[in-house]
């Protein structure tokens, strides 16, 4: 989604590939991934916290592996998914 709101501000309103690109096309999109990101880890945030009680041995420390990836991602998603195609562009 990030990847082709780059290509649609490119594209459809005429900016240049680069850094201006990227902050903008980052910032534009930033609340809908924290917003899905959060939505997700307030809905996971039950099951890491029962992960102690009886019946939840796999459901817990898989709920925590969850939310370490979904905060991995976002923030690799906001900060690292820019900068190859920037640099790809600018080539």
């Amino acid at each position: 989604m990030m990847i082709s709101h780059f290509e649609h501000l490119v594209n459809e309103e005429g900016m240049s590939w680069g850094l201006e690109a990227a902050i903008r096309g980052a910032s534009e999109r930033l609340m809908p991934i924290l917003m899905t990101a959060t939505i997700t880890a307030l809905g996971l945030l039950p099951l890491a916290l029962g992960t102690g009680e009886a019946g939840r041995e796999i459901e817990g420390p898989m709920a925590i592996v969850i939310l370490g990836g979904l905060v991995t991602s976002t923030v690799l998603n906001l900060l690292v998914l820019p900068t190859p195609g920037l640099a790809l562009r600018t080539v």
